[in-house]
């Protein structure tokens, strides 16, 4: 019943939409049809006793009630129809007034009675009384024989009323009925359409399709919906970034640091299925999340044939990870410090090479990674798994892969093909990240109940808590020459140019690894 109701949740807008047109259309039906009147004129059948005892009255009562049953019948005589026709004076025919006649009996009683319709109300109420005179007439001649003294009778009652509305159509009824039948293919629709939708929403999606576990999920944010960004994880005046996605990014953190607690992952690739699933901006903001503990990180682009992490930091993608496994640079001469403590360096992709596959699944650059692990935690950005191989061939000698997903986007077979990839490689898949969650509708039920309204620690998502942190951003951007505590800054050096005391020990590594 969740699911069903979360579905409901998802395509109300279309339920909703189906519900209006179906009322309209009623509506407009209604509208469309002629107007119809009904009216009713009634007589009853009554015996002739030949004296007034008791007996004779209740065997009076008996015939009639016998009789009454076969006068029912007698009304839809084409005799009946053509003596209203001629009373009337209409030129429709017999059978066309039988269409617009219902005659009947109520329940335990003698009475006739008769329904007729009209487009007016002048029309019904004379077709009504039209009938019954025409059946009283017949019964006579069929009782009497003739003579015009039979035993039973039908006698005519009061006139028929003239009616004051129509009968047809009922615009009430209409609309119900369109309303319901809107709602039903609405509901329908929903359900066929989640049924076939084979994309990745939530949590349960994921784990339905792949054995595999959710480490990340990462909520919608304004500020990745033009592009990438990098987010401060410890100076909290930066107001880049909604709380909601620096959190979740703090949880996938912790959760890599628990997916082996006695063999912790030090070479971490982070891959998606296809572009565009956020693989680079959750590898960024992961390294500057580490870097943010005190822990010193690495994050080496290693997509050589669409680099963006040195745009992503502020850099020049020509000189980076190629250039080192090619010999022509050394990695201190390439790495990026892009903090001010020193735990943090960016390494570009470099110039593309004519094989990027092998390059990035050489001796030379696994060595280079298990030497970084061995001082650094180190986040490789790589491309993704179903469009080339490249992933594959680093997960499989990497510590581990993290395949981001798109909430929404990413089909479930996507998912499973990407999995596979790695999987054929003999990688280890450390887990899967859910991206691009929203915060509000239903597929949030994880951001709904954590963080539905509030945008920082305990503090609602208020239009003054909105001002500040506009204020906050605006006051972020327009520092010319300041930088975050470890995110991107404007202020950056190479490592080769640093001379800060507590960056020795780093520097001096990777000068060694030189």
């Amino acid at each position: 019943m969740q699911r069903v109701a979360r579905i409901m949740r998802a395509y109300w807008k279309t339920i909703g939409a189906l519900l209006a047109l179906g009322a309209l259309a009623g509506m407009g039906w209604s509208a469309l049809q002629p107007k119809v009147y009904t009216a009713d004129a009634s007589g009853y059948v009554a015996t002739v006793s030949s004296d007034g005892s008791t007996g004779a009255a209740l065997a009076g009562d008996q015939l009639a009630l016998s009789k009454v049953k076969s006068f029912v019948d007698m009304g839809y005589w084409r005799s009946v129809a053509e003596s209203a026709r001629q009373e009337l004076g209409i030129d429709d025919s017999p059978e066309s007034l039988v269409q617009r006649i219902r005659v009947s009996n109520p329940v335990d009683t003698v009475n006739v009675r008769v329904d007729a319709t009209g487009p007016t109300p002048e029309s019904a109420r004379d077709l009504a009384e039209a009938w019954i005179r025409g059946m009283t007439a017949q019964v006579d001649d069929l009782e009497s024989g003739g003579t015009g003294h039979g035993a039973v009778r039908l006698i005519a009652g009061d006139s028929a009323r003239l009616p004051t509305a129509p009968s047809s159509p009922n615009v009430k009824v209409d609309a119900a009925i369109g309303l319901v039948s809107g709602g039903v293919l609405g509901v329908v629709f929903a359900l066929v359409r989640r049924t076939f939708d084979r994309r990745v929403r939530t949590v349960q999606d994921i784990t339905d399709s792949v054995d595999a576990s959710v480490i990340g999920i990462l909520p919608v944010d304004k500020e990745l919906a033009s592009g990438r960004a990098v987010f401060s994880f410890t100076d909290i005046r930066d107001g880049r970034g909604s709380f909601a996605h620096k959190e979740a990014i703090r949880e996938l953190r912790t959760n890599l640091q628990y997916v082996d607690v006695d063999h912790p992952p030090r070479v971490i690739v982070v891959t998606s299925p296809l572009p565009g699933d956020g693989k680079s901006t959750t590898a960024a903001n992961l390294a500057v999340s580490i870097a943010a503990t005190g822990q010193s990180v690495i994050l080496i682009d290693a997509d050589l044939r669409r680099p963006v992490m040195g745009g992503v930091f502020g850099f020049s993608n020509d000189v980076g990870l190629s250039d080192v496994l090619a010999s022509r640079a050394q990695i201190d001469q390439v790495a990026h410090q892009v903090d001010e403590h020193g735990r943090l360096f960016v390494v570009a992709a470099g110039r593309t090479p004519p094989n990027p596959s092998e390059m990035v699944g050489s001796q030379r650059m696994q060595n280079l990674a298990r030497k970084l692990a061995e001082d650094m935690v180190v986040i490789v950005d790589s491309p993704p798994t179903l469009a080339v191989a490249d992933a594959a061939v680093i997960a499989s000698w990497a510590d581990g892969a993290v395949v981001v997903v798109t909430a929404g986007r990413t089909t479930d077979d996507m998912l499973t093909r990407a999995i596979d990839n790695i999987a054929k490689t003999r990688g280890r898949l450390l887990g899967i990240v859910l991206n691009r969650v929203p915060l509000r509708g239903p597929d949030s039920s994880y951001y709904g109940a954590r963080y539905g309204g509030y945008d920082g620690y305990g503090e609602p998502d208020d239009t003054k808590g909105a001002s500040a942190r506009r204020s906050a951003r605006r006051a972020a951007r327009g520092s010319e020459r300041r930088t975050d505590s470890e995110g991107a800054g404007p202020r950056r050096r190479s490592l080769a140019v640093r001379d800060e005391p507590e960056t020795v020990s780093t520097g001096e590594f990777l000068r060694g690894l030189g």
